[in-house]
Order: C-alpha cells, then structure tokens, then sequence
C-alpha cells in the first residue's frame, strides 16, 4: 500500500533552506521577507479576551459558542455586505490551512473526482486534493474549465502568492457559471482586507451572489489582519447546507477550536481600529520595498492586494533567490507556487520596520 506522503508534493520550503543559511551568514543578519508570518503585536484587547477567557477546563464546540456566531454573522454583513446571515451561514475553523488542506476529504472527495485551483496558487489546494485521492487541476480562468466541471473550485482573491484581484463582475460571472454547472464554490478570501491600489470584493457581496448563498463559501482568516497566526481563528461562511455537512463531519473528528481562541475571535472581529492600525504599518513597509526593488531593475506585477509584491526581473527565479540571499535578503520562488511562477519571487512586507529598512538599504547598494 502506497504511503500518504508519496501522493504529495515536496514540501517547497525545505528546498530553500541552503538559501536561507546563505541569507543568515550575512554580517548583518537576515532578513527574511519569504513567508508571510506576522511579526507585530497581537492587539491588546484580544491578549485580554484571551487571558479573561483561559479558564476553562471544558471542551469547546466545534460549532463555537453563540457569542462568537454572532461576531462571525455580524463582521460578514458589515464588512463583506453580505446579507441574511444567519448561525447556520457561519463555521469556526482551526486555521484556514486546515479547512484548505482537509476540505476536499471532509466533502467526501476521492478518485474520479476534480479540485480545480488558479495556476498561480497557494500549495495547500493541491495537498488537500492528493489528500482525498482527488485530481488537482489548474486553470487561467475557472469559467475555460468547460463542460468537464470540476466537484469543488476554489478561487483566491486577493491572491497568494500575485496579489491579483477578482473584480465584482468577474466574482459574479464565476458564481453563475458554478452553479449552472452544478459545482461548489470556495472562496478564499484571507487577505480581503488588504487592498492597497483596489478594493478587494467577497464572493458574499449581495450583488456578487446576487441574494444567495447556495453553493458558496467564503474562507477568513484572522492571522494575517489581527496578527493572529498563532491563534489559528478563521471561519468559514455561506450555504448552510454545505457548513452543516462539514459541521456533521467536524464533530466526528474533534475539530474544535480552543474556548480561549473563540473569545480572542470575537474581541478581534468587533473592532476594527486594530486593522486599521495594522494596515498603515504595511503600507509603510510596502511602499519602501516596492521603491526599492523598482529602483532594482525589478517589474511588479499585481500586487495591488495580499502582503506581497510579486516581482519579476525576467530570469529564472532560483538566480534571483541566490543573488539576494546573497545580500541577507531571502524571499520565496515563485515556482513554489506553480511552474508559471518560474520567473518570479514573492517578497513578503511582513518583517520589522527596522529589518525592511535594512532591506531596502542592501536592495540600494
């Protein structure tokens, strides 16, 4: 019987490892602008939340409590313009990565069936099809799949790793063609509220879904506009009957999230003067870095949303990865993502103030 692991990829980040120790021997230190972790503050208001709610020595639910449904519902109308949305719309998640990772096998999923995902994507939708025995398939355009319908297409807006934006029309034109052709719809939507040079839009917008949320969710996380990657809160959110089969399939399994975590998550998503705080800190950061490897002979490509700029000096991307490590700048390539990212490197301004500066200043000499 073949082993789990040989149906998955190689884990991409143990290939840039040598690079990183190159990186790490500069005299100034590394600064590693290659994963998109957060480095600021978790907000004071969520560390009390979480403090305040520490004790308790009971299991939570896996639907969370109804505190937290209200906040989910709650933030996805005012923030998303999402309407109607009720606790069957809503489903606390351990992490993003988790659902992303595991939701083609929680669906029911396996041979003979199809996971569709943009060429240029995050890795973990390909996992999550080889996990269930699933085909991974890529598009360029979800509606060019034709009439050989995938069962589950995810899309990503703001994209991980380009930045690229769906727009409404085009959200609106890719609902309509899922659900003629009877395919489910995940929308992954963690860097929604990091637009810089557009608004990005969510599947849930009432014009978007044009008043219903069957066969889509939208995916969100809390890690990167709360600083809260070590929290692992995210949600889920759309067709009840889709949440309610996954609530079914994640009692079964114990796939809680921890009773602290669900009242940090209703702190974080009632305020939002903490994200905006956060957003002017990366603007900074963004800026800086775009000048800089502007001025470097480097060409941007979308990056108009997300924590990244995708750039490109038009040459194999593992060159541009060992020049700059070379300089103590390490950034990831952008083959991890899919062989059309060959050509290009993801730089990540989720690093200090003081360690971008120092970037900038190595990108200058």
């Amino acid at each position: 019987m073949p082993s789990v692991s040989s149906r998955l990829p190689e884990f991409p980040w143990d290939r840039l490892e040598p690079y990183k120790s190159t990186a790490a021997a500069h005299p100034g230190g590394i600064v590693d602008l290659s994963v998109g972790t957060p480095v600021d503050p978790v907000p004071d208001l969520v560390q009390r939340a979480l403090a305040e709610a520490s004790d308790r020595p009971g299991y939570p639910t896996v639907w969370g409590t109804p505190q937290l449904r209200d906040a989910i519902a709650g933030w996805c109308e005012r923030r998303l313009g999402a309407r109607g949305v009720a606790h069957s719309n809503v489903l606390p998640v351990v992490g993003s990565k988790e659902l992303v990772a595991w939701l083609p096998t929680q669906l029911g999923l396996g041979p003979g069936d199809r996971v569709a995902f943009p060429r240029l994507a995050y890795p973990t939708y390909e996992v999550g099809a080889r996990l269930a025995g699933a085909e991974p398939v890529v598009y360029d355009e979800p509606t060019e799949l034709g009439g050989d319908a995938p069962a589950l297409l995810w899309l990503n807006s703001p994209s991980n790793p380009t930045g690229r934006v769906l727009d409404a029309a085009e959200l609106r034109e890719t609902v309509r063609w899922a659900r003629a052709h009877g395919v489910l719809l995940f929308s992954d939507e963690c860097y929604l509220e990091l637009g810089w040079e557009t608004e990005p839009v969510s599947v849930l917008r009432e014009d978007v879904c044009e008043g219903s949320f069957d066969g889509i969710v939208a995916v969100h996380s809390l890690s990167k506009r709360s600083n809260l990657a070590g929290y692992r809160a995210a949600f889920a959110a759309g067709d009840p009957a889709v949440l309610g089969e996954l609530l079914q399939v994640r009692k079964h399994s114990g796939m809680m999230t921890p009773a602290p975590v669900q009242a940090a998550t209703v702190a974080a998503l009632g305020d939002d003067r903490h994200v905006a705080e956060q957003r002017e800190r990366y603007a900074a950061r963004r800026s800086a870095l775009r000048d800089a490897l502007l001025g470097r002979g480097f060409r941007i490509e979308h990056s108009e949303a997300s924590l990244y700029l995708w750039a490109t000096r038009d040459e194999p991307c593992w060159e541009t990865v060992r020049e700059l490590a070379e300089r103590g700048v390490l950034v990831a390539p952008g083959d991890f993502y899919g062989p059309a990212g060959d050509r290009f490197v993801r730089v990540a301004f989720t690093a200090t103030d003081e360690r971008v500066a120092e970037a900038v200043r190595r990108l200058r000499d």
